[in-house]
Formats: C-alpha cells, structure tokens, sequence
C-alpha cells in the first residue's frame, strides 16, 4: 500500500480529519491526499496559499510578520499552520511554505528551503528542510514525500 493509501486509511480508521494549506508545493499534496478512494471522509480543505497576499487575506498571517521574517520562515509556517486549524477546524493540519526555485533563493534562503508545519491537537511542530536543488519538481515532490512521512509517523 503507497503512503498516501496509508495516511488515508489510518486517518479514517481512527476518525481524524486533515486540512492542507500549502504555498511552494502548488497544491500537490492535496492531490496526493485526494487521488485515494475515500479521502472525501477525512480531507476537510486543501488551500493553496501561494502569494503573500493570500496568506494574508485567506490565512490572516499577518502582514508584518511576513516583512520581519519573510514569507519562508518558521514564524509564517507556524502562522499559517495555527491559522488554519481555527478555518478548518480539522484534528490535524499542515502547513508548507518554501522556495522550489529554480530562483528567488538567496544565501540565507536558498533554493530548496522548505518550512513543513503539522499541528495534531495541541501539538505543534515545524520542520526545516534543506532539500538538494535538482530542479523545482523535485523539491515539490521531495517536500510532499517528506510531509506524508512526518504526517504518519504522528498518526500512527
């Protein structure tokens, strides 16, 4: 069974429902989400919160925070995760925020940073990655791969 049949079926046998918001990754781990048979049952919203101006508007992150620290920073992923959780009102939420490239990195944020929020109950956590920079498909798969794991590995 693939990961995301798994997440799926583990999220309706113990009756959690998710909700997604994500930016770099365009709406990709939705699709994974939604591509399962059933997933009607656990997905509440998948948003795709791509420009500032939506993560402001749709996820009320708010504008000052995305100048002090960026769009890409731990502070806006754990914003937009929180946020998301009073939208939704969904068990688990996840929220992504990177930069996929192939420009707009910089030193301090290279291409391939990637911010993954989960936020279970009261729990929260952000997680940093650094994937390698093999073009803007790859760190959009890399980061839903990575996603689905952590996203198990919490509802297990």
């Amino acid at each position: 069974m693939n990961l995301n049949k798994k997440i799926v079926s583990l999220l309706k046998r113990k009756k959690i429902n998710l909700a997604i918001a994500e930016s770099c990754t365009g709406g990709m781990l939705s699709s994974a989400i939604t591509s399962v048979n059933g997933s009607s049952k656990v997905f509440t919203m998948g948003l795709v919160t791509y420009s500032n101006h939506a993560k402001t508007s749709i996820l009320n992150v708010s504008q000052k925070l995305i100048k002090k620290y960026g769009a890409v920073s731990v502070k806006c992923c754990l914003s937009m995760v929180n946020n998301l959780s009073k939208i939704s009102k969904s068990k688990v939420c996840i929220s992504i925020t990177g930069i996929a490239g192939p420009k707009g990195g910089s030193k301090q944020k290279p291409v391939g940073l990637v911010y993954i929020g989960i936020k279970f109950g009261k729990k929260i956590f952000v997680n940093k990655c650094n994937f390698k920079n093999k073009g803007r498909i790859s760190i959009q798969k890399q980061t839903v791969k990575k996603s689905l794991n952590l996203l198990l590995k919490l509802i297990k």
